[in-house]
């Protein structure tokens, strides 16, 4: 199983999210393109938050130096972002890939994360709670949808019920849990979560 991790907008929480699913699934973990913060990438962050033996952190493609969109960070690299050259990588295990921003950031002057997404992928979208969350999730889903793509949601923040309900109802796509609001996130922490979150990513 392949499932990717999006989120509907930038620091929603998706790499938390995704140190959980790849904890729960014993899962290997890419990022396909990282831009800025190379010492303490998001490779990095997974690497330190799982516990199990088994997960495998494969390379980035891309290694941006500039924090910013990857057809952005690209330019000031001199290097262009060549959606061919972005080749899974080959595992017998689950794989979990981590995006970067939302689903349309763009990575050049045609390709953007969603271009990542193949046909047989499950798509996980992370949504956190602020003004506007809802129409960003609805659209991220809507758009998605538009590839008949097996698409799921995990909650970013403390409840919000009728955030949640809303979303819910109108996507009709599964929950598959929530992440609440925590003083650190630690290895104890996201194994916990892990546990909790198991069942369900495996039945999705």
């Amino acid at each position: 199983m392949t499932i990717f991790v999006t989120g509907i907008s930038t620091e929603v929480g998706k790499t938390i999210a995704s140190a959980i699913v790849v904890e729960a699934l014993e899962a290997d973990y890419w990022k396909p393109i990282q831009s800025g913060d190379l010492d303490h990438s998001d490779s990095h962050k997974i690497e330190k938050l799982v516990s199990n033996a088994k997960t495998k952190i494969h390379p980035n493609a891309y290694a941006l130096q500039t924090p910013m969109s990857p057809h952005a960070a690209a330019e000031i690299d001199g290097v262009e972002v060549e959606l061919e050259k972005i080749i899974p990588p080959i595992t017998e295990n689950h794989l979990v890939i981590e995006g970067a921003g939302g689903l349309l950031v763009p990575l050049n002057e045609k390709d953007t994360i969603n271009d990542l997404i193949e046909a047989d992928y499950k798509v996980i979208v992370v949504s956190r709670h602020y003004l506007g969350s809802i129409n960003h999730t609805l659209l991220t889903i809507e758009k998605l949808q538009e590839r008949n793509l097996d698409i799921g949601i995990i909650f970013s923040g403390n409840e919000h019920p009728t955030t949640e309900g809303i979303i819910l109802n109108k996507t009709k796509v599964p929950f598959l849990g929530r992440i609440n609001e925590e003083s650190t996130f630690d290895k104890e922490v996201v194994k916990k979560y892990a546990e909790e979150f198991r069942a369900a990513l495996l039945s999705f």
